[in-house]
């Protein structure tokens, strides 16, 4: 593969193809097999590739997972290896750096307190930390920029500057290699896109201009595949007990907020960041504490003030948050295991159980999700992103949960993953669960959604139903009255 001076080269492919594994080649975190050579402006780079060789050449890197220090600030974040010290008593400037931490956030177009601790922020401003950290790092016109799927939280005004902000890198004649499964966003920024499928190029350097999405996603697969959304079966909910109720539901963000979600029902909460739509599925999920508000599942009425998360589960209640890798599962542990942990207390004490059951269980995500490879004693850290995602979403359902709840369940997979996950989240809705999608991409909504609801300052201000749930619906809802907001919603990709 090459990447060209001053231009912007996508690379795609299925999750598992070796695009995340071929970055992490590239910067140094893993050492790759013998016989490979990678050069840089013409000079050849020893591999395995060392942190300080990456810095001289110009290379920087926003990995998937952002790379972030939670507990650290902002600006130490941002700044971490290239402070600036006094001369003599080698202490940091801090004034400078806060104020160098904010010019680099306001170039991507976004006000970040520099003194926040980056576990308290939203995703889209964990990405923008991320990206003005490895955008600061660079040196213009040399050198490659890498950014392995790390665009993907940004809100549509934020996104919009990232592009502006690469087009300017490539155009001081650095490179820039785009790792995305959003294949529109590729077709619209990249110069020219190298197609990876199972660890080998199939396409190299084909320009943009040559390409369209459909043909992207046969190179990708190997074989046709419709991008639309899957068939969903019609069920009748005329006279059925609604799954869930929640009413009075506050929370940091959320305020007060009252829902109902039908049997066999799929419905949709968006807005702009901050408007609460990206703390509901926590607090209904038992994850965040509730200020108030209460829950009705199944006939058991819960106080989300005062319940644990083991409450929700045991009533029903199935929560697959937004990032798998910190909230959803446990890298370090196998599939088998993650898989069985919601249920040990079903079976017995830890002490006294056996393996035929959690390998049963194992063997039905597997299965039902079609987990590749279908081995229950792999590693889940090792497993590609779509793959993990189907991992946590099988755990739960598993347990016939009266409630889904979803936050952004389809980011970053590919777009068979995707079309995998929305047809098992269908077959839980047409067995008479309800089920509540949160999330950014109104292309998604569109697709899955009955109803969608759009929040403004923490509350239910509007609703979308039937013929008026559409990609161009759900934005101007979202926009109505905020057109100088901070955009969440993205018009989404196949």
């Amino acid at each position: 593969m090459t990447v060209q001076p001053g231009e912007i080269h996508g690379l795609v492919g299925q999750n598992g193809s070796g695009k995340t594994t071929l970055v992490k080649l590239l910067s140094g975190y893993h050492a790759p097999d013998s016989g490979g050579e990678v050069q840089v402006d013409g000079a050849p780079v020893g591999l395995p590739v060392r942190p300080a060789e990456l810095h001289r050449l110009g290379m920087s890197v926003v990995h998937q997972d952002l790379g972030l220090l939670d507990d650290f600030t902002v600006v130490e974040n941002v700044r971490i290896g290239a402070f600036r010290r006094r001369r003599l008593t080698r202490s940091i400037r801090w004034d400078g750096e806060r104020q160098l931490a904010r010019e680099a956030l306001q170039h991507l177009g976004h006000e970040i307190d520099p003194n926040a601790r980056v576990r308290d922020l939203l995703p889209a401003d964990r990405a923008t930390v991320a990206i003005a950290r490895a955008l600061q790092h660079h040196h213009p016109g040399r050198g490659v920029i890498m950014f392995d799927e790390s665009s993907r939280a940004l809100p549509r005004d934020s996104l919009e500057h990232f592009h502006a902000l690469i087009r300017e890198v490539a155009g001081r004649g650095g490179s820039v290699l785009l790792v995305s499964h959003q294949l529109e966003e590729v077709l619209s920024v990249a110069d020219r896109v190298t197609v990876l499928r199972d660890g080998v190029v199939v396409a190299s350097g084909t320009p943009t201009s040559e390409l369209d999405e459909h043909e992207l996603i046969r190179l990708m697969l190997g074989y046709e595949l419709d991008s639309r959304a899957p068939a969903r079966a019609a069920v009748t909910r005329d006279g059925r007990e609604p799954a869930a109720r929640a009413r009075g539901v506050c929370g940091r963000l959320v305020d007060g907020v009252t829902l109902e979600i039908g049997s066999s029902e799929i419905v949709g909460v968006t807005g702009l960041m901050g408007s609460g739509f990206e703390e509901l599925p926590y607090l209904l999920g038992g994850a965040h504490p509730a200020q108030a508000g209460e829950l009705t599942v199944g006939g058991r009425r819960i106080d989300l003030a005062t319940a644990c998360p083991r409450d929700l589960v045991d009533a029903g209640v199935a929560l697959v948050p937004e990032r798998r890798d910190a909230q959803g599962l446990s890298l370090s542990m196998s599939l088998l295991e993650n898989v069985t942990l919601p249920r040990v207390r079903v079976h017995g004490s830890p002490g006294r159980l056996g393996f035929g059951w959690q390998r049963e269980e194992a063997d039905w995500v597997i299965r039902e999700l079609g987990v590749r490879p279908p081995a229950p004693g792999m590693t889940v850290g090792n497993l590609s992103g779509g793959n993990q995602q189907k991992v946590m979403l099988g755990k739960w359902l598993r347990g016939d949960p009266r409630l889904l709840v979803l936050h952004e369940p389809t980011r970053a997979v590919d777009v068979a993953a995707r079309r995998d996950l929305m047809a098992v989240i269908f077959r839980v809705a047409t067995s008479g669960s309800g089920v509540l999608v949160a999330g950014m991409d109104a292309n998604e909504l569109q697709s899955m959604c009955d109803r969608v609801l759009i929040m403004r300052d923490g509350r239910i201000e509007e609703e979308l139903r039937g013929a008026a749930v559409t990609v161009e619906g759900v934005v101007n809802a979202v926009y109505r009255n905020h057109s100088n907001g901070h955009a969440a919603v993205r018009e989404g990709v196949a």
